[in-house]
This record gives C-alpha cells, sequence and structure tokens, in this order.
C-alpha cells in the first residue's frame, strides 16, 4: 500500500503541472457559477427557487425518495461523466473538451452553492454544506485525477504520432490508464453511497429544523 501511495505522489509531483491546471479551471469554474448567481433577475431567482422548494417540501412531508433510485441516479452520473472523460483522453483532439467538462463540473458546483446561500443566507451556507460538501469530498479529486490522466494520454499520444515510433509501445500505458479509471469509478460509487445515506439524511435533518 505504501509503495502505490509514493508511486502516486511520485506521479503527481512529476506532473503537477497538469494537475494545477486541471485544479485551477475547476475552481473558476466554482468561481463562475457563483457570479452566475448575482448575475439572474429576481424573477429567475424566484421562479428557481419555487422548484427547489418543491423539493424541500416532499422531503419536509416525508413523501418516500427510495435511496436506492438516488444511489442509482448519482452513479450513473458519474459514471457516464468519467467515461466520456476516459473516451476523450483516447483522442488528442477531445483535450479542450475535458477542460469544458471540468470547468462546466465547476460551474454546477458554484451555482448549486451560491443560489442556496442567495436565497437562504446563513441557513442555505449550512444546508450546501451537508448536501453538498460531504460527497464532493471524495467527488471532485476523482474528477481532478480523471481529467488530468486524460490529459497526460492525449499528450503521450500526440508525442508518440510526432515522432512516428513504432518501437514504442502504448500497450502498458493504456492498461495503467484503463486501470487507474477502474479505481475511480470504484471510488466515484463511494462518494454516491455517501451521497445517498449521509448527505441526503443530513439535508433532511436539515429541512425539518428550519421549519
Amino acid at each position: 500500500m505504501l509503495i502505490y501511495r509514493r508511486l502516486f505522489f511520485d506521479h503527481v509531483k512529476t506532473n503537477v503541472t497538469i494537475y494545477l491546471f486541471i485544479t485551477t479551471l475547476l475552481i473558476t469554474g466554482i468561481v463562475f457559477g457563483a457570479i452566475i448567481v448575482n448575475s439572474m433577475s429576481f424573477v429567475q431567482k424566484q421562479d428557481l427557487f419555487f422548484h427547489v422548494n418543491q423539493f424541500f417540501a416532499k422531503i419536509n412531508n416525508q413523501e418516500p425518495i427510495m435511496s436506492k433510485d438516488i444511489l442509482k441516479k448519482s452513479f450513473l452520473f458519474h459514471l457516464q461523466y468519467l467515461i466520456l472523460i476516459l473516451l476523450l483522453g483516447l483522442t488528442i483532439i477531445g483535450i479542450p473538451l475535458i477542460w469544458l467538462l471540468i470547468f462546466s463540473k465547476g460551474l454546477v458546483i458554484g451555482f448549486s452553492v451560491g443560489f442556496i446561500v442567495n436565497q437562504l443566507g446563513l441557513k442555505g451556507l449550512l444546508l450546501a454544506t451537508v448536501s453538498i460538501a460531504p460527497q464532493n469530498m471524495i467527488i471532485i479529486p476523482i474528477y481532478i485525477i480523471a481529467a488530468s490522466l486524460a490529459n497526460l494520454f492525449s499528450l503521450l499520444l500526440f508525442q508518440k504520432i510526432m515522432s512516428r515510433s513504432v518501437s514504442t509501445s502504448m500497450g502498458r500505458p493504456f492498461m495503467q490508464y484503463m486501470t487507474v479509471y477502474g479505481l475511480l469509478i470504484v471510488a466515484a460509487l463511494f462518494g454516491s453511497l455517501i451521497e445517498t445515506f449521509i448527505a441526503y439524511e443530513a439535508v433532511k435533518v436539515t429541512i425539518q429544523r428550519f421549519t
């Protein structure tokens, strides 16, 4: 286990520029998401908050929302997102699209937190913390690693094409790439479990205390 940990940190240290760029891209998306909230009109905010209130009402009235449905939707979303990034990493032209996906992920997080806080103040901050933070402590690093690896693999493909070397095999890097993505998908499942059985339950308790 210590060997794998050391290999991981050595890998990040070697490719720190890529990891910092992807992290910065995600943070930029979060900031832009919060800015979008402030640029919305009063009517737009009220219309969106109406739908949010309906969801809160369902929870407060204890309408049954099956945990397996939440888990399925959450994991399928992460699975599709990760597979898309993985596939884009197998192409050279997919790099800008990977950047766009990471920026969009940050945008959604920033908008979600910003909107709830904007509408509910300190209560919204508490609600955003219990509903968004727990799973994203796992999901955000997963996306950063996934996007960074996809960028690195695309660059490796580009270098091979430019060097026109037939002796350099892509078999081992490809297997390592797929193996790590398999581990990331398992980690995403763990994040979905946290979202389903910890974050969602925390949201229910928080909303019931507000009312």
